[in-house]
């Protein structure tokens, strides 16, 4: 059967399935004029903010707003990407999502390490959508926004479709293709209900997916949701629920919570949660930067804008997933095919040394089922693994 999913961001929309429970954005599509000249807002079906200002490499001047590259810089100072001397180097790493603009002028450097079209089978790179061009970004982008992980070998499966939705069909199967490419780590910003209906038969065939991965010892990150707040629905989205999954909240440059990160219910919650959730998989694991984030702009239907900002644990994954990036480079031992991974045992371990690296907010002694067990700390991470 088919769950909805859809991207976990408030920045150009993540991916959306039919049916069941579904998490966008809300963009916040407010318009610019500076000196005279009104910006293009960027809009998307994940809910994102969008206002933008480019920057070209080649001597093309246009006008861009500091405070993109300011915040930039103060997230990858606030979770000590700052502090590393890894880049990703040698690991491959798959994001399933609305594809990948490599026009954009910061990814036109980009050579994909595989690329597949679930939705309409064409065999060259693109994004009609947009949200998987600012995740893309967020690891390999060079110009303003340099990517937090620029070295990986970038794997891109196109599963959700131009209108920001996508079936459990077909984002399994992009999963499984990411599996046999492989990959060491899959970037998931999109999520749904789960796909648990009768007691103990799993009928989610993304999170049946997700688990056959993690089986192989394959890293898989995922997106807590966007819907946050004393609306929230009690648990964060699916897949990032597996329990093995590592599953992401959002937070500002301050390192406070955004206001609508997903909460986790770890408690005795029939049928979704027979048995409270024990570490390292209360949910969710961690928190990492996804209020306001400066993003890519994809250029598509004639954009003129190529940054905007957006809101959401969709890019707050793509933190995560590049700071897995950069542990696996220290340590290529832990990776699928590595002397200690391929196993479920290895992610297991990593997620306790995630639990253990984290920062903790001031008076927080434990979990917390919006903040997690911290603020993401990849300098710690790695430091912890030895």
């Amino acid at each position: 059967m088919s769950s909805g999913y859809e991207p976990i961001f408030d920045m150009p929309d993540a991916p959306e399935a039919p049916a069941r429970r579904g998490f966008g954005s809300e963009i916040d599509m407010q318009g610019l004029v500076k000196k005279g000249t009104s910006f293009a807002l960027f809009a998307v079906s994940i809910l994102l903010v969008v206002w933008a200002f480019g920057i070209l490499e080649k001597g093309l001047l246009v006008v861009y707003d500091p405070e993109l590259a300011q915040r930039h810089g103060e997230f990858k100072e606030l979770t000590g990407f700052d502090n590393v001397t890894t880049s990703g180097a040698g690991v491959e790493l798959c994001i399933v999502d609305t594809g990948i603009d490599l026009q954009h002028p910061d990814l036109v450097h980009v050579e994909l390490a595989g690329w597949n079209d679930f939705i309409n089978q064409r065999p060259d790179p693109y994004d009609d959508q947009g949200h998987g061009t600012a995740m893309a970004g967020i690891l390999v982008a060079k110009n303003l926004l340099r990517g937090i992980a620029p070295n990986v070998n970038l794997h891109i499966a196109k599963a959700i479709e131009k209108t920001g939705s996508g079936t459990d069909t077909d984002i399994a199967a992009a999963v499984d293709w990411c599996v046999d490419s492989g990959v060491d780590i899959i970037s998931l910003s999109l999520g749904g209900g789960q796909g648990i209906d009768l007691i103990f038969i799993e009928t989610d065939e993304l999170e049946a997916a997700v688990n056959r991965a993690i089986d192989q010892g394959i890293f898989v990150v995922a997106a807590a949701g966007n819907d946050g707040g004393s609306e929230d629905d009690g648990d964060v989205a699916s897949p990032g629920s597996v329990d093995d999954v590592i599953c992401v909240g959002a937070i500002d440059t301050d390192g406070s919570i955004w206001s609508n990160s997903s909460v986790g219910n770890n408690g005795f919650n029939p049928p979704e949660n027979w048995f409270p959730r024990q570490d390292p998989d209360q949910k969710p694991e961690l928190v990492a930067p996804g209020e306001k984030l400066a993003i890519l702009h994809a250029q598509i239907d004639g954009a003129n804008s190529l940054y905007a900002w957006g809101s959401g644990t969709s890019g707050a994954t793509v933190w995560v997933s590049g700071a897995i990036a950069h542990l696996l480079e220290h340590r290529p031992d832990l990776a699928h095919n590595g002397s200690s991974g391929g196993t479920r045992d290895t992610v297991n371990n990593v997620k306790e040394w995630v639990q253990n690296s984290v920062i903790q907010q001031d008076g927080q002694t434990e979990h917390d089922d919006y903040y997690g067990y911290g603020r993401l700390k990849v300098d710690a991470l790695i430091a912890t693994a030895g």
